[in-house]
């Protein structure tokens, strides 16, 4: 595989869904997102109270709406709009065992019939997995794409459902029907589409024509220096131990991420089990997403992962190793892959 197919997965999620507000400023984007919550949750927990003034006061704190809202959702089990706002504010505040209980009870109320609540559902697990995609995940995306094969969001995910029961073919053909939809006009989304789709089908990766290659690690530092944007060096090595246990061509996935949010990656570099020890700089021409580069962020994690057997997520066999950065440090970190995923 060429590159971490979850990765992958979150950036196209997100250019569908949320680019737009990406690309504003971090404070911007906190603070739209803050107000969505407050709103949103905010309106579930008003309705249904008489009693409640009208006007511009101040409203509640977003915890305290959120609490609201599930209060009002143990009087109003039925409520399968509310339940399915519960979870997204739960999945928003990093509340994934809560985020998994509401968006069960409105899949329950639906018959399970939806499939963007099948979707979300099958998300709340991934976050709450560490983003280990299992048969429960699987099921509830193909049954997604069952009820809605035209729904982007079913195709996209029945795609990586697909491609991890080890059916690259209806996994190509997914994504490539997901492509045809009305996908945003970006090239990095585009080449992310693209790459994978031809790797899938055993077909040369070449870029899509009008975007240009990603380009090679030096490049990318003298151009991130000359842009004054951030970058972290670092190095990332193999115990003898990792070494000895893994394949020849395993492959080496080094990812930026936020550690209070870590899907969508913030950038990612892909390297293979022959190259290490290697010297690399992620910098903000790596980013997975347009407008969401290291430069937004003051601290990240950095993940060096091997992959034993080629699969887009973690699986028990893999190796990593982590570290906690801070992007305007400028020192160089060293890193070693010695801890197996079990």
């Amino acid at each position: 595989m060429m590159w971490v197919i979850f990765a992958a997965m979150a950036v196209v999620a997100a250019a569908f869904v949320v680019l737009p507000l990406v690309k504003a400023p971090r404070a911007l984007s906190g603070s739209l997102f803050a107000a969505t919550i407050a709103l949103a949750a905010g309106t579930y927990w008003l309705v249904g109270s008489p009693g409640t003034p009208s006007g511009a006061g101040q409203l509640p704190d977003i915890g305290q709406m959120v609490a609201g809202l599930a209060d009002r959702l143990e009087e109003r089990p039925d409520d399968v709009e509310g339940w399915k706002m519960l979870g997204r504010s739960y999945m928003q505040l990093g509340n994934y065992p809560g985020a998994v209980e509401a968006f069960g009870k409105a899949v329950e109320l639906e018959g399970s019939q939806q499939a963007q609540t099948l979707i979300e559902l099958g998300e709340a697990h991934l976050s709450n997995n560490n983003q280990q995609i299992t048969a429960r995940e699987i099921a509830l995306f193909e049954n997604a794409v069952r009820i809605d094969p035209e729904s982007p969001s079913a195709l996209f995910w029945g795609g990586i459902a697909a491609a991890n029961r080890g059916d690259t073919s209806l996994a190509a053909d997914r994504w490539s029907k997901l492509r045809n939809t009305e996908p945003p006009p970006n090239p990095d989304v585009m080449r992310v589409l693209d790459e994978r789709i031809a790797a899938w089908r055993g077909q040369p990766v070449h870029p899509p024509v009008g975007t240009k290659a990603m380009p090679e690690p030096e490049t990318q530092t003298a151009a991130t220096a000359a842009e004054g944007g951030a970058s972290i060096r670092l190095t990332v090595a193999l115990s003898d131990a990792a070494r000895n246990a893994l394949p020849a061509n395993a492959s080496v996935y080094v990812i930026a991420r936020d550690p209070a949010q870590p899907s969508p990656p913030i950038a990612v570099q892909r390297r293979t089990l022959a190259e290490l020890p290697a010297e690399l700089t992620l910098s903000d021409r790596d980013a997975m997403i347009p407008g969401r580069t290291l430069s937004a962020f003051d601290q990240v994690e950095i993940v060096a992962r091997a992959s034993s057997t080629g699969q887009p997520v973690q699986q028990p066999g893999d190796w990593f190793t982590m570290a906690s950065v801070a992007t305007s440090d400028g020192e160089e970190l060293a890193m070693v892959i010695d801890e197996q995923v079990r």
